[in-house]
């Protein structure tokens, strides 16, 4: 059994290397995980120049292109055997309702899913910036789902969003399959300017969540509970299909 563990916030960060410790003895590890921080690149490959792999240690490896590329890479030729499933985390940081859009944790996920293997994203709710993430509680809840996997295989194609609270891992209140709740919209951008007096821009903040009550990875999470959102590639909105075919008519090319 091999499994194969990326990330967006780079090789080099706590959340990856306490996920390999976590499950260290459950299968073959391999990490490709990009060379720098890629959070919020979402679902992209680089198409327009070729990407560069590097070797840090046995078994860790560096690429510089986004997760989706590491994860392309490694399961579509950068190594001469075959891996059984892919892990992606420990996300510093939330993937809750709209986020799972533009995270690159859960793309490198996605993308393991869309290669065909069996995919998890874990991702490590924040505490306040005055503290560390609990990234220890992230891996040992990696750990649980990832050996409950391999025991009890689900369906392939579904792809596991975890978001695990801000606990330590006695305050955890359990684990709970949830839906996908969303954000308020986002807050403004912010103008600044640069040493040349040239504007430039900041991404603001995420909405706080809208959609948050029972039911909803928001609300799970913030009663205490580890969120497992069962995600699916397939974003046709299937019953609205009857009611587009009527409001089309008689539209011909």
């Amino acid at each position: 059994m091999k499994i194969l563990i990326s990330n967006d916030d780079g090789y080099r960060a706590r959340g990856i290397r306490v996920l390999r410790e976590s499950l260290q003895g459950l299968a073959e590890l391999t990490v490709v995980a990009p060379d720098r921080n890629k959070s919020g690149a979402g679902h992209s490959l680089t198409l327009d120049v070729p990407v560069r792999v590097g070797k840090v240690e046995p078994g860790v490896f560096f690429v510089t292109g986004t997760p989706t590329d590491c994860v392309h890479l490694a399961i579509s030729g950068l190594f001469d055997f075959d891996h059984d499933m892919v892990v992606s985390g420990i996300n510093d940081g939330e993937n809750l309702g709209d986020d799972v859009l533009y995270s690159g944790t859960v793309a490198a996920a996605i993308e393991g899913r869309f290669l065909g293997l069996p995919t998890v994203a874990i991702s490590q709710c924040r505490p306040p910036l005055s503290a560390e993430p609990r990234f220890e509680t992230a891996g040992h809840v990696a750990r649980l789902i990832v050996a409950k996997l391999l025991r009890e295989p689900l369906d392939r194609a579904m792809i596991l969003n975890v978001n695990v609270p801000d606990r330590s891992i006695s305050e955890l209140r359990g684990i709970v399959a949830t839906r996908l709740g969303y954000r308020h919209r986002s807050e403004a951008a912010i103008k600044a300017a640069d040493p040349r007096g040239r504007p430039v821009y900041w991404i603001g903040p995420s909405g706080a969540g809208a959609d948050a009550g029972p039911g909803t990875d928001f609300g799970a999470v913030a009663d205490g509970f580890v969120s497992v959102t069962p995600l699916q590639v397939d974003l046709t909105r299937h019953t609205a299909l009857p009611e587009l075919t009527g409001w089309l008519g008689a539209l011909e090319p």
